[in-house]
This record gives C-alpha cells, sequence and structure tokens, in this order.
C-alpha cells in the first residue's frame, strides 16, 4: 500500500500507526511525544524499531527465526523445499 500511494517515511507512520489497536495504540500515544521531544524525526523506521523492540524483541524474533529454519515440508528442510519450488514454476 505505502509503495502504490508514494507515501513518505513520516506518512507511512501516520497511516501505519492508525492501524493499531487497544494496549499498543496506548502505548504508541504515549511515545511519540517522547520521541518528537528528543527532536527524532518520526519516521517508519524509528517506529519499526521501536514497535519491533516492545513487541518482538531480538531475542524472539531469533528463536522464531530458528524455529522457522527447522521447519520440515514432508521430509525437506524449508531451505531444500525453496531451492526447489523455483524450479516447479519455471
Amino acid at each position: 500500500m505505502f509503495r502504490v500511494m508514494q507515501c513518505t517515511e513520516v506518512q507511512k507512520v501516520r497511516f501505519g500507526t492508525h492501524m493499531l489497536d487497544e494496549e499498543a495504540d496506548d502505548w504508541w500515544i504515549s511515545l511519540l511525544p517522547i520521541l518528537e521531544q528528543d527532536g527524532v524525526e518520526v519516521t517508519w523506521a524509528v517506529f519499526r524499531r521501536d514497535f519491533l523492540d516492545r513487541y518482538f524483541p531480538e531475542d524472539v524474533r531469533e528463536k522464531k527465526e530458528i524455529e522457522f529454519l527447522e521447519l520440515k515440508q514432508g521430509n525437506m528442510s524449508v531451505t531444500e523445499y525453496a531451492a526447489v519450488i523455483p524450479s516447479f514454476w519455471t
């Protein structure tokens, strides 16, 4: 959606945070003035960093990455399966 609308980095924050609900919305509403007070331009990268730190910390991301890489499709790993798929479509 952001590409189609050719959003600026600041517009992405406005549109993306509009979709937040309940606790996440409360969190963002309380964090935004703090970020703006420090003179930080609140871009999509700033929002994404803070959102991921809050709701999907690095240690959880690493565990999920390992979990994903250990998934099996039949008797193949995800990596092996992904390597086969492109040849299927050609």
